[in-house]
């Protein structure tokens, strides 16, 4: 489901968005930066069953690799034994723990969707009734097939009888209501500096690649998949009825337009900074710089509430895009959105569709072998579309009370850490600490699924073509979205599913989400000692709650506001000491010439960073009075927790994976993120006994400390 919304979010877990969209603030159409929604970024069905018959409550020895030494590879000796034994599926472009729990939690919603859809009895209009619909009008491959193109034809007339540059701004927006990603975005965004509003905002957007720098950069892989995405736009259109060279000339002109936008869009490190993303401009001044779109017109066309100002995100694209207007033939226009619109229905479309999309998508992008089966993706898409309907059963079957009594004691356990690190850190003010401990004990917390359940009661669901319950879904997705528009902001509402194996920060909401579907193991173990559980989870929660004080959450106050809380001379030691971790990542090789990209990591490795140190903390805090817990397996209790640590983290990818997430994601590689933060950490080296100048140890004038 494409979702425009623009809030300042950022995730826990590594994957790619289903889109292949930048994961960056104020992205339109994600939910947020990390949603695990790329259609093949869980386990493989016959390795997940397998895993979730045996439950190992401790350490599983035979993970380990204990040929390698711990002070010189830990993620090696943590993790070489499980890359040993769990290959990379070939539907997978990654493979990991979190793939594992993510497809172990879609057996289980196969098995609810399942049972409503066989049910005869089902309430129409229920929500029993509607995702069980929605499920087998997907599977129903027949009728997909038998439908083809019948359920765009409607909008590809209508792309067809464009006339002017107003009849085209007219298609652009009927085509942004059904979800599709036309030359920009439009949504809800929450007041950066009034955090009690939702105002409305554009951003830049229209990119059938993952990001601007692959149409940018002159290197030769760049060259090759751009080739690539102009052979596949080829092969759809030809699909669509083109001859072979109306089809090749047209998938040309969509890499032209396309060109231009990229060539006008801000670069992903640029879009991770609040302030360039953050233009609330008056309608007059929004007016003039872009004369051939008219707002007025265009808010009626999106049936948005008409306003008086509105955050244009990046207001030099949105000048180029003004002049495209009229300097490109509109007939180009016709063309590139004719493609956007089977582009972003593809999956809905005859095998034939979703086969060339898989084509350069999985396979081209992020080296995947073969597509998912039908039925994970439509228990993806069925998450995605009908969430909380679906997600409310799931919490019936997967997360009890206890499980959040339980969950919420470790967060609470974690932030009263964090607040005793705080009290006593040497580089801050005491006028700073005072705002940063006003922050923290402003923290929202939100564990397992949603207080209220979304209402779906507008949401058409039937058991026709698979393709109109899409259309219809993302319909009401932007409608939904659309009408927040003017209001307060609702501090209720999650932007995750509950069977998500992923969390999140919002410092718009100064908050932190967990939901159900992370708080499972191995991640979250009630039956397993408390090393392991705050090496785990713990991490993640303390890597979620430090995203508050990273260097995009640092800009935010308790409220959610823009605004600074710092001394000028707290606030430039805080960035000094970002820069350390950045520096250490631009180190990180992904392969041969191609290294992580430290400042559009930036944020994330502080949170791994933070988190990892303030989860020690709490876990070493439950101890005091106590003896020290003895040995398990031969291991200490704080050899535990970071064995513990490294194993969340255990995941291989394809190498082209890898380079996709090394150029467009705001998190490194599992590998770097594992082995990053633990050599900054002296309670790893002293666990592990680990010498100055080994691999695993910074150098004490190069090691990077911020809490």
């Amino acid at each position: 489901m494409q979702r425009t919304k623009f809030p300042l979010v950022v995730g826990f877990l590594l994957c790619a968005a289903a889109t292949l969209e930048a994961q960056v603030p104020g992205a339109p159409s994600a939910v947020a930066p990390f949603t695990r929604t790329i259609a093949n970024c869980a386990a493989s069905g016959a390795a997940a069953s397998a895993a979730s018959e045996t439950v190992v409550h401790g350490l599983d020895l035979t993970d380990l690799d204990r040929s390698v030494a711990p002070c010189d590879d830990f993620y090696q000796f943590s993790n070489g034994g499980w890359f040993k034994k769990n290959p990379i599926p070939s539907e997978y472009p990654a493979w990991g723990v979190a793939q594992q729990l993510q497809n172990s939690n879609q057996d289980v919603l196969r098995e609810i969707l399942e049972e409503a859809a066989k049910d005869r009895n089902a309430v129409p209009g229920s929500n029993w009734q509607k995702i069980g619909t929605f499920y087998a009008s997907c599977m129903n491959e027949s009728q997909v097939d038998s439908a083809g193109l019948k359920p765009l034809q409607a909008e590809l007339d209508q792309i067809a009888q464009i006339k002017d540059v107003a009849g085209l701004q007219a298609e652009v927006a009927r085509l942004q209501r059904s979800g599709v990603d036309a030359i920009f975005g439009f949504g809800s965004q929450q007041d950066f500096k009034d955090s009690s509003q939702v105002i409305a905002a554009a951003q830049q957007g229209g990119l059938g690649l993952p990001d601007r720098e692959y149409y940018t950069r002159d290197d030769d892989q760049s060259k090759q998949t751009r080739q690539a995405y102009v052979q596949h736009v080829t092969n759809m259109l030809k699909l669509m009825g083109d001859d072979d060279a109306k089809a090749a000339a047209e998938a040309k002109t969509v890499m032209q337009v396309e060109m231009s936008l990229a060539h006008a869009s801000m670069d992903l490190v640029s879009l991770r900074d609040p302030e360039k993303i953050y233009h609330k401009l008056p309608l007059t001044q929004i007016q003039a710089l872009t004369p051939h779109i008219s707002w007025e017109v265009y808010y009626r066309q999106v049936a948005a509430p008409s306003v008086a100002s509105m955050n244009v995100a990046q207001p030099d694209f949105f000048e180029a895009v003004d002049g495209a207007l009229t300097t490109i033939p509109l007939i180009d226009w016709q063309t590139y959105l004719r493609w956007h619109l089977v582009h972003s229905f593809a999956r809905a479309l005859p095998a034939r569709f979703v086969e060339e999309d898989f084509n350069f998508y999985g396979r081209t992008l992020t080296g995947q072998k073969d597509m998912l089966p039908r039925w994970r993706r439509c228990v993806q898409e069925t998450d995605a579309q009908l969430g909380e309907a679906l997600g409310q059963y799931f919490v019936e079957r997967r997360f009890p009370p206890e499980a959040k009594a339980k969950a919420l004691a470790m967060v609470k356990n974690l932030i009263a850490a964090l607040h005793d690190d705080i009290t006593t850190l040497d580089w801050m003010s005491p006028a700073t600490r005072e705002q940063a401990i006003h922050k923290l004990g402003a923290i929202n917390i939100k564990i397992g699924y949603p207080d209220k359940w979304r209402d779906y009661s507008a949401l058409k669901v039937q058991p026709g073509p698979y393709a109109e319950n899409v259309l219809r879904g993302d319909e009401f997705a932007f409608a939904y979205d659309i009408n927040k528009i003017g209001k307060p902001v609702n501090r209720a509402e999650w932007d995750m599913t509950p069977p998500t194996v992923n969390a999140y920060y919002s410092s718009n909401l100064n908050e932190i989400v967990f939901p159900a579907g992370i708080l499972q193991p191995p991640f979250f173990d009630a039956d397993r000692d408390d090393a392991m559980n705050y090496g785990d989870i713990g991490g993640a929660i303390g890597h979620e709650m430090t995203h508050g004080f990273d260097d995009e959450g640092a800009r935010f106050d308790a409220e959610g506001n823009l605004k600074n809380w710092w001394t000028p001379e707290d606030f430039k030691n805080f960035q000094a000491r970002g820069e350390c971790i950045a520096k250490q990542f631009d180190a990180f090789e992904v392969e041969p010439g191609l290294h992580e990209n430290g400042k559009l990591v930036e944020g994330e490795s502080i949170a791994d960073l933070g988190g990892l140190v303030i989860a020690y903390a709490a876990f070493r805090n439950t101890l005091r009075g106590k003896s020290e817990p003895p040995p398990i397996d031969g291991f200490t209790a704080d050899q535990r927790f970071f064995i513990s640590f490294a194993q969340s983290w255990a995941d291989s990818f394809r190498p082209e994976y890898a380079r996709l997430i090394a150029q467009t994601n705001v998190h490194p590689i599992d590998r770097f993120r594992t082995l990053g933060p633990l050599a900054n950490m002296p309670e790893f080296a002293r666990a592990f006994s680990c010498k100055v100048g080994s691999s695993m140890v910074r150098p004490e004038g190069h090691r990077c400390r911020i809490w």
